[in-house]
């Protein structure tokens, strides 16, 4: 058994006390620390303290204990190096063939909405990283095993061979030093000052997170990747309870779902079909949003994902399961809602923790061949810094809670768009359209007879008069927009003739 020695010391400990007692009977002596030691100690497995392996005891509350030569010296010297052999007996260090280390968890403490600069910092592991990047340096003659999840393989090389493998031992090095470099890049990304978010020099770190069903298409294959800190709320971070695995397709579109729902505060219903809403509602039940949500296009409607920002109860759940839905995302269900909903083998039921916390994306990132695109998130306020009202009829109170409401969803919609709102509810969508008058007629189509009394949003300016004419054409009252055009005086006018109410907004929110 070339393994004689191992040094324990984990933040988590799954697995860890069967993993020890298997090592002990193979006869390999443990050394340990603090927390680690004594949970050893406790289930009656032998172990040497590191205060004893180095002589000092544990400094500053911990914050020094394996930083020592006994320590480093017992896992950096190279085994059949004469010279090496020579300084370890000189100065009585002992070898150390394996670390089991993970480190202090910083990811999780950042994540915690309460936590505080120095939680965060205390738990900024020192020690650990060191181990770890000393025994995968040396990883011919130390093993580094850095997982829970790693344990039953090296028992059972352990087991077979006496030993592991060097092809083992340097795919556990590489790991080892992966997970040092994903630690240090965590804790960089939350110290790093706010001015620092488009650096000369950009590194992007993911971890995988699953397998997807397929992509774009059945023939693309497909893996989500999640950040290393993802805040919450976050389609990272949601939970599926219930449906087949979701396809790149289905991702997009929940998070579509999520984006927008979050921005209301009424109980609120978003349809998505194609990352495009295709019905918005907010009302005082869940239920009435959900009816009225699908009223405004229930054709696209077929097929799609529905967001709601409030628990879904058993009523609304029955009026979803009425219809083929790919997926459902939620701050969580009652036992109801899931008992009707999971009726649907298929159907992906997605719940999001913290849905009410702030996080939210910074930076949006597209990639182009060759490289990738970023930009500050559009994250403008849901309500118009300005309202300039250029029209001689000013609106209504009435309009002016249909524009917000239309205005708040338009940035949500792919340019060109057009969005009709009666009240708070959205009752037609034109999106992705070439050319604004078209979207207009395609959002009128889609209202039909209840364009009539209408209001418009538009997320960018009315380049001429003609999507005025057909504004007023359909009924429309009163339209936001953001202006800025050359011909803003003509659209006014246009207004004005029609005695529509016309809002500039100032703030273009193009979605490209």
């Amino acid at each position: 058994m070339r393994i004689k020695r191992a040094l324990i010391s984990v933040s988590d400990k799954r697995g860890l006390v069967e993993f020890a007692l298997a090592l002990k009977e193979l006869g390999v002596e443990i050394i340990s620390t603090g927390g680690t030691a004594k949970l050893l100690s406790e289930n009656s497995i032998d172990v040497t303290s590191v205060s004893e392996e180095t002589g000092f005891p544990e400094l500053f509350d911990g914050r020094v204990k394996t930083l020592n030569p006994k320590i480093h010296g017992g896992l950096l010297n190279v085994r059949d190096n004469l010279e090496h052999r020579k300084q370890m007996k000189e100065y009585k260090i002992k070898p150390i063939d394996m670390v089991v280390c993970n480190l202090y968890p910083f990811q999780q403490t950042i994540l915690k909405e309460e936590h505080t600069l120095l939680d965060a910092i205390e738990n900024i592991d020192v020690g650990g990283p060191a181990m770890i990047r000393a025994a995968a340096k040396n990883f011919r003659d130390v093993v580094v095993v850095t997982s829970p999840d790693q344990y039953d393989d090296i028992l059972s090389e352990l087991k077979k061979n006496g030993d592991i493998s060097e092809e083992m031992r340097k795919e556990l090095a590489a790991y080892a030093f992966k997970l040092v470099s994903n630690y240090d890049f965590s804790i960089y990304e939350y110290l790093k000052p706010e001015d620092d978010r488009f650096p000369r020099i950009l590194n992007l770190r993911y971890e995988k997170k699953s397998l997807l069903r397929y992509g774009e298409n059945p023939h693309q294959e497909a893996f989500f990747y999640r950040e290393l800190n993802p805040g919450n709320p976050s389609i990272a971070n949601a939970k599926q309870l219930h449906g087949i695995a979701p396809s790149f397709n289905n991702i997009v579109d929940l998070d579509s779902a999520l984006q927008i729902i979050r921005e209301y505060e009424k109980p609120s219903v978003v349809i998505i079909k194609h990352t495009n809403p295709c019905g918005m509602a907010s009302s005082k039940r869940l239920v009435d949003a959900y009816k009225l949500a699908l009223q405004c296009d229930p054709l696209s409607a077929f097929g799609g994902i529905v967001g709601l920002n409030r628990r879904v109860d058993g009523e609304t759940a029955e009026e979803m399961s009425k219809l083929f839905l790919e997926g459902v995302i939620a701050p969580s269900y009652s036992d109801d809602a899931l008992r009707i909903l999971k009726k649907k083998k298929n159907l992906r039921i997605i719940e999001v923790p913290e849905f009410y916390g702030g996080y939210k994306q910074k930076i949006s990132i597209r990639q182009v061949s060759g490289g990738i695109l970023l930009q500050d998130t559009d994250l403008q306020p849901n309500k118009p810094e300005k309202m300039d009202i250029v029209s001689k009829r000013k609106p209504t109170d009435d309009e002016i809670k249909s524009m917000l409401f239309a205005w708040k969803l338009s940035k949500f919609v792919k340019s060109n768009a057009a969005v009709l709102a009666k009240d708070e509810r959205i009752i037609g969508i034109g999106s992705g359209h070439t050319s604004r008058v078209d979207a207009i007629r395609f959002a009128i189509t889609k209202a039909g007879d209840r364009a009539n009394g209408a209001v418009l949003a538009s997320e960018a300016f009315l380049p001429f008069r003609d999507n005025i004419d057909e504004a007023a054409n359909a009924g429309i009252t009163a339209i936001i927009e953001p202006g800025g055009s050359i011909r803003d005086r003509e659209v006014i006018n246009a207004a004005n003739e029609y005695d529509i109410a016309l809002v500039f907004t100032g703030m273009r929110c193009f979605k490209h």
